[in-house]
């Protein structure tokens, strides 16, 4: 069965930093591009970024762009999502992806998600 687990959410101000991590179990975990997605409160879950197998590769979503970074250890079966200048907008619940190389449309396995609020 394969289990997608992030953690690291929580409350933060603006301005602060937060890692979201992602540990991955039930597959093999160096064959699959990973990142991550979020969902804001009455809005569509949106893509963030991703990571190829290798980890070579990254892209991410332009809100995300500089502040935002996705690496990964695939002796750990984990991914991780280094998230600094936290923002307002930035509030969500992050969700954790498996897939394939076109990520952003080729999701095989979701997380559950962990929730980042930024508030004053």
């Amino acid at each position: 069965q394969v289990r997608l687990v992030e953690s690291g959410g929580g409350l933060v101000q603006p301005g602060a930093s937060l890692r979201l991590s992602c540990a991955a179990s039930g597959l093999t975990f160096s064959i699959y591009d990973m990142g991550w997605f979020r969902q804001a409160p009455g809005k569509e879950r949106e893509f963030v970024g991703a990571i190829s197998r290798s980890g070579t590769t990254t892209y991410y979503e332009d809100s995300v762009k500089g502040r935002f970074t996705i690496s990964r250890d695939n002796a750990k079966n984990t991914v991780y999502l280094q998230m600094n200048g936290l923002k307002f907008e930035d509030t969500a619940v992050y969700y954790c992806a498996a897939g394939g190389s076109n990520l952003r449309n080729e999701v095989f396995h979701w997380g559950r998600g962990t929730q980042v609020t930024v508030s004053s």
